[in-house]
């Protein structure tokens, strides 16, 4: 047992004293959040340019109807079509321009044609698309003979405010944030899981390929070096994962701030639609509100719970796919070698991920879902989809029974190969080969 300690010592020790994990552990928080906040600030402070859209408006009744948005300006064009095609060709340099060019039979065709230089972004195309919609559906309930300030003012919004029924009463949920954190735990677990199983793996083909294994194991059982490089490497990561949540907790405790107070900037300088025709689509107030709803969405999620299964299964989970990993580090010279022992390890793990963010998400209480939370080499990714969406305490017991168990198991058939395999130099392994080291004796 004294070994073992040694060996997990120096594992971690040796890693967790290097520069590199002090500045990813202290930077990649950083870099995420550091991320998300340059997006939100991007996307409130979009400089894009203006848009010129000039518009050839063969029906003559659409053209002056069409207002002018941050981005874009509606210019009604007194030149034929043709003619305003050549402008735009000798002025591609200077302008940001397109054409639009409306038929006489737009209410009957509903198609336009838009020419440009150089294509445009998708939200411009949406944003005429809207505009052309809005006003073709005025036109449409005039015809009709329905009013249309009346029916804008029947028109519902209506919100739906999960709430889910628990033992201690009813408490406020959030499917969209509870999409959002499964999506998010499994990429995590994912890239943890390769991350330090490869460190696992590497460590050994160096040891193995430098000789020093000759040496270590002369002191040292193979079961007892495995076993201590495999702890000392998961402690590693768990001390690195238990930094990552206490500085992303600090750090998004500061974004939310910043968040909120921006959302409330725009909430003031925001006015709301005066047209009837701009009414048709929400107003910017009211998708600039979207961020406040995201914001209380998140605050429904348990995150308590969700942190510690989610280091269980992180632990569990590189437990069980080092072990596998070790043995096929034993098994090789070189990394090279490697890649036709990975795939039917990746491939529970990596099916899995895949389904994770279609039919997981969608019914998180299927049968489906329930075999992918229960089975061991695939139930670090797909119990952690599940937690989120609430699952029975027995499921949970039981996935992490079985977690155990596969470990165990996995343990004992990858020592039987490493005890072998770190002694076999320039011979090409095998599936072959691997089953024969399994059965030998002593």
């Amino acid at each position: 047992m004294n070994k073992i300690l040694l060996i997990i010592q120096r594992e971690y020790l040796t890693r967790v004293r290097k520069r590199s994990f002090l500045l990813t552990t202290f930077l990649i928080p950083l870099l995420f959040i550091g991320m998300y906040a340059t997006i939100f600030y991007v996307a409130l402070h979009n400089d894009e340019p203006v848009t010129t859209v000039y518009v050839v408006d063969e029906s003559g009744q659409i053209a002056n109807r069409l207002t002018n948005t941050d981005h874009l300006a509606f210019v009604q064009s007194t030149q034929s079509a043709e003619q305003q095609k050549k402008n735009l060709e000798k002025e591609k340099e200077e302008n940001h321009a397109v054409l639009l060019l409306i038929p006489a039979n737009i209410h009957e065709t509903q198609t336009v044609e838009l020419y440009d230089t150089e294509k445009k972004g998708i939200q411009t195309l949406r944003t005429i698309e809207a505009k052309l919609n809005d006003i073709l559906k005025v036109d449409a309930l005039k015809a009709a003979g329905i009013d249309l300030q009346t029916l804008t003012n029947l028109q519902t919004d209506v919100t739906i405010k999960s709430k889910q029924l628990t033992v201690e009463g009813e408490k406020d949920s959030s499917v969209g944030a509870a999409i959002g954190v499964s999506f998010g735990l499994s990429i995590l677990i994912y890239l943890s899981l390769f991350l330090y199983g490869n460190q696992v793996m590497r460590g050994v083909i160096e040891e193995k390929s430098n000789r020093v294994i000759e040496v270590v194991i002369s002191s040292v059982k193979p079961f007892q070096l495995m076993l201590g490089k495999i702890i000392g490497i998961g402690l590693v990561g768990v001390t690195q994962f238990i930094l990552w949540i206490f500085l992303s907790v600090s750090f998004m405790g500061a974004i939310s701030a910043v968040m909120l107070g921006s959302n409330e900037g725009l909430a003031i300088t925001t006015s709301p639609a005066t047209n009837t025709e701009q009414s048709i689509h929400p107003t910017n107030t009211e998708e600039n509100s979207k961020i406040q709803s995201v914001l209380e969405s998140i605050k429904t999620i348990d995150y308590g719970p969700i942190l510690g299964c989610f280091l269980l299964y992180f632990i569990g989970g590189y437990l069980l796919y080092s072990a596998l990993f070790a043995m096929v580090g034993s098994a090789v010279d070189s990394e090279t070698e490697t890649q036709q022992f990975m795939l039917p390890i990746i491939m529970p793990l990596l099916f899995t991920y895949m389904l994770s963010f279609s039919v997981l998400v969608n019914n998180p209480h299927g049968s489906l879902a329930f075999w992918l939370s229960i089975i061991p080499f695939t139930s670090p990714i797909g119990m952690l989809v599940r937690i989120p969406f609430g699952v029975p305490m027995w499921q949970l017991v039981l996935s992490i029974t079985l977690l155990i168990i596969g470990f165990i198991g996995t343990t004992y058939i990858a020592a039987r190969i490493y005890r072998v395999g770190i002694l076999m130099y320039g011979k090409k392994a095998s599936y072959r080969e691997l089953i024969k080291w399994f059965k030998y004796k002593g």
